[in-house]
């Protein structure tokens, strides 16, 4: 998608960050007290220890419209690893392929690190993102203890 750029976090986008998350969020269910301490300080909660955020930013005619549609995190969650985290395109720019542009821009940041393998968190309801995660790489494995209530898959992928 030729006007479609990927980007990493900038302060600048953090407001972004959290419209797009809780946008889907609350769309299909209730944002949690987590998502909020992760929305609204990355530089606290998502950004330390290698941790990433990209966008997908679209070109635009004027500067009153950032044109970001996207998101995705990478999150270093310590002894669980990296974490593939706050998933989000605007439902105006779903089913364009931005969504694989943005996962393939984490799980290639993740290998540049070093990160042997990923993992997310996410609900079966989500049919398009679980098979996106597939044709990806990613792959169910047991779930863990995990502080979202929505979470009823997680899947890891091997870099």
């Amino acid at each position: 998608m030729s006007n479609i750029s990927i980007i990493p976090y900038a302060p600048v986008y953090q407001p972004d960050f959290k419209r797009l998350n809780v946008e889907w969020i609350s769309h299909y269910f209730t944002v949690e007290p987590h998502d909020l301490e992760q929305l609204d300080h990355p530089e606290i909660h998502v950004l330390p220890n290698q941790g990433q955020i990209f966008f997908a930013k679209r070109q635009v005619a004027d500067d009153s419209d950032r044109g970001i549609v996207g998101c995705v995190a990478v999150v270093n969650m310590g002894a669980l690893g990296f974490e593939l985290a706050k998933m989000a395109v605007s439902p105006s720019a779903q089913g364009q392929g931005i969504g694989r542009m943005l996962c393939e821009a984490a799980i290639n940041y993740a290998r540049q690190i070093g990160v042997k393998a990923l993992w997310l968190e996410s609900n079966r309801r989500l049919t398009p993102a679980l098979t996106m995660y597939e044709k990806v790489g990613f792959r169910e494995v047991p779930r863990l203890e995990t502080p979202y209530a929505r979470a009823d898959i997680r899947m890891e992928m091997r870099l």
